[in-house]
């Protein structure tokens, strides 16, 4: 079957949640880009798109929701209403683009909005996400831990707990399902060692993998670091590092935050990931299923 008729996910942002360049960061790891010689990047975000049902889902509706929804029409030559939007949890990269629903804006119609119990309550009982609701502009999906949603026949998605700081919801990655391949998409968590699987086993189990690249290493922002606990790159990459290249070529990694220098392509630590046979996610990637 040609590419064009298999489903694929599309990378629709790489950046963590204040986007690249980040509001007030006027140090060396922005200052290229507000001097616009290289160009900013969108916040971590990935689409579904089946090309034969000419359906397609996003996974986080981003403060570049706008943006990203345009890009999503361009490419996929596709301009119906998005079939449903995913959410991972609520801090505010992954869930604030919702406001675009609204009437201020799009006025949509009945987006079906697939939540955790948390996340689920938190948007029906606080402003301005219950007015979506109550207007109907977005239609709240109840999801069950582990448990396959079917799109069509040829995808499913399954939603699976992550260790996170969960003050208003819980937090989840995605097991895209489709007939031929199996990714997993995990833009957050807080360090591997936390999580009830083996990070090495869910590499071996499934074609690609994009997974929090949110800082390179410790020390890159100035505060304790604790106090926003992600697996740094080069902590995954020695975890995973005595898999063979065909194992560490499926992983992608993905939400960036600006001081991470792997942000940037022609960095040496980018360079350095790549040897090692990892990859890093960049904007319009297209992967098959």
């Amino acid at each position: 079957m040609a590419f064009s008729q298999n489903p694929y996910v599309v990378v629709l942002g790489i950046a963590q949640d204040g986007g690249y360049p980040q509001a007030g960061c006027k140090k060396e790891c922005c200052k290229a880009v507000w001097d616009k010689k290289i160009r900013p990047q969108l916040v971590s975000c990935i689409a579904l798109v089946d090309p034969i049902s000419n359906e397609k889902w996003i996974f986080d509706a981003t403060p570049d929701f706008t943006q990203q929804q345009f890009e999503l029409s361009s490419l996929t030559k596709n301009d119906t209403e998005l079939n449903g939007i995913f959410l991972t949890h609520a801090h505010i990269g992954h869930y604030t683009g919702l406001m675009y629903l609204g009437r201020e804006t799009m006025g949509a119609k009945m987006i079906k909005v697939y939540a955790m119990p948390k996340m689920k309550i938190f948007l029906e009982n606080n402003g301005p996400w219950s007015q979506l609701v109550k207007l109907q502009n977005m239609d709240i999906q109840p999801i069950v831990e582990e448990k396959e949603i079917i799109l069509n026949d040829r995808l499913k998605v399954m939603a699976f707990k992550v260790p996170h700081r969960d003050e208003f919801s819980e937090t989840v990655g995605y097991k895209i399902i489709s007939k031929n391949k199996t990714l997993v998409f995990i833009p957050d968590i807080d360090k591997w060692q936390k999580w009830n699987k083996d990070l090495k086993k869910v590499v071996n189990e499934n074609d690609y993998l994009l997974l929090d690249g949110t800082f390179y290493q410790d020390g890159e922002i100035d505060r304790p670091m604790s106090e926003v606990p992600h697996p740094f790159v080069t902590e995954t990459m020695h975890i995973l590092s005595d898999l063979p290249k065909s194992e560490k070529q499926k992983v992608n990694f993905i939400h960036f935050n600006h001081t991470n220098p792997i942000i940037k392509s022609n960095s040496k630590e980018s360079k350095t990931l790549k040897v090692e046979g990892f990859n890093v996610s960049i904007q319009n990637q297209k992967l098959e299923l």
